[in-house]
């Protein structure tokens, strides 16, 4: 069997949990399969590691004009998908880097639906709905449709219509483990709580996290907070100014996978605000690397930390506040949430995934 990854994810993000999710998925699928990626010539994008795949990149990003850059990115992805035969589609999002329509190409189509955080949030992360209608286009042409949670599927039904049967419900999973995290990277020397990820203001519920840490800071005058990702903006560096928090936060970017893991382990537990996830792998890589993880119980989020981890009211600050002091109060609270942690994270696994999604591609071939 052949199947086709059209790369546009590459294209739109070079770190993130879609790219990650066709990594590990690609590089797991059996030898019997070939994988053919579409995707660009960098240096800065980790691609997957598979015996048969072919990758067909892109060689130019120069200074050519924008135009004529986009020209030659369509005719030669059109190039690649005439020439290459496949027996299925499974493009890493809702549109081709050809910009043709995915039916013209007459080969059963998988789409995976990560969220439905442009439907659910359409005024702040999709205004035009253009995102939003490209993605129900893409789902309704499909001959199967993979989420990656039951809460997913659940508001993909009832946001898009898609018939159920049409959809297979396939768990993601963390290539993250504690075996990796003994490496020599710095940690922060003070006792410290771990955020990992975007903390886009529309959901993700970051500010809230602020403003619990003030309380935590008041009980205990050496914690801090390590935010994984983007330095903070403006707005994020007025509230800190605000709570007084100058001194209790540092922000570190894009570490690699063996000093993530020894962040998490190192910390005095996860933190997961958000208010909506499609999966949410952060608290998963958490838990596989033994830390506590203190997560919201909203959307799938409860699906993925089960008992393994607290969970709280996202609008609840003096509930997430109160979690935070508990495993700082008792050390042994903290080692029996890492242990129910250990057992949670290893009912999720890679291999899993790529084997229930090699199946679905047999069923439409």
């Amino acid at each position: 069997m052949r199947v086709l990854y059209d790369g546009v994810i590459y294209k739109l993000q070079k770190f993130g949990g879609i790219n990650r999710y066709f990594n590990n998925l690609i590089s797991r699928l059996p030898a019997s399969l070939t994988p053919i990626l579409t995707a660009y010539r960098s240096r800065d994008i980790v691609y997957p590691q598979h015996p048969h795949l072919k990758t067909h990149a892109f060689p130019f990003r120069d200074g050519r004009p924008r135009r004529a850059i986009e020209w030659l990115e369509r005719n030669y992805f059109e190039a690649v998908t005439s020439s290459e035969s496949f027996d299925v589609m499974h493009p890493t999002y809702y549109w081709m880097l050809t910009g043709k329509d995915m039916t013209a190409y007459r080969r059963p189509l998988v789409v995976t639906v990560h969220d439905m955080i442009h439907e659910l949030f359409a005024d702040r992360m999709d205004r035009s709905g253009q995102i939003a209608r490209t993605k129900k286009r893409s789902v309704d042409i499909a001959d199967a449709v993979i989420c990656v949670s039951e809460n997913t599927k659940k508001d993909l039904i009832e946001l898009s219509g898609v018939p159920e049967e049409k959809i297979t419900v396939v768990y993601e999973a963390s290539e993250l483990a504690i075996e990796a995290s003994y490496g020599e990277e710095s940690v922060p020397e003070r006792p410290y709580f771990l955020y990992v990820g975007s903390r886009n203001p529309n959901y993700k519920n970051f500010d809230r996290l602020l403003e619990a840490l003030s309380k935590v800071v008041s009980r205990y005058p050496e914690a801090m907070l390590l935010a994984v990702g983007d330095p903070f903006r403006d707005f994020e560096q007025k509230q800190i100014d605000e709570l007084g928090l100058q001194n209790h936060l540092q922000t570190l970017k894009n570490p690699d996978d063996r000093h993530l893991a020894k962040l998490y382990r190192c910390s005095v537990a996860f933190v997961y605000p958000s208010e909506y996830e499609g999966f949410g792998i952060p608290p998963l890589e958490a838990m596989a690397c033994g830390t506590p993880v203190i997560a919201s119980n909203r959307a799938s989020i409860p699906e993925v930390v089960g008992d393994g981890g607290i969970q709280f009211d996202p609008h609840a600050i003096e509930d997430l506040a109160e979690a935070m002091l508990s495993v700082l109060d008792s050390s042994a609270h903290r080692d029996r949430l890492i242990e129910r942690g250990f057992d949670r994270a290893k009912q999720f696994n890679w291999n899993k995934t790529a084997e229930q999604t090699f199946e679905v591609y047999q069923q439409v071939v």
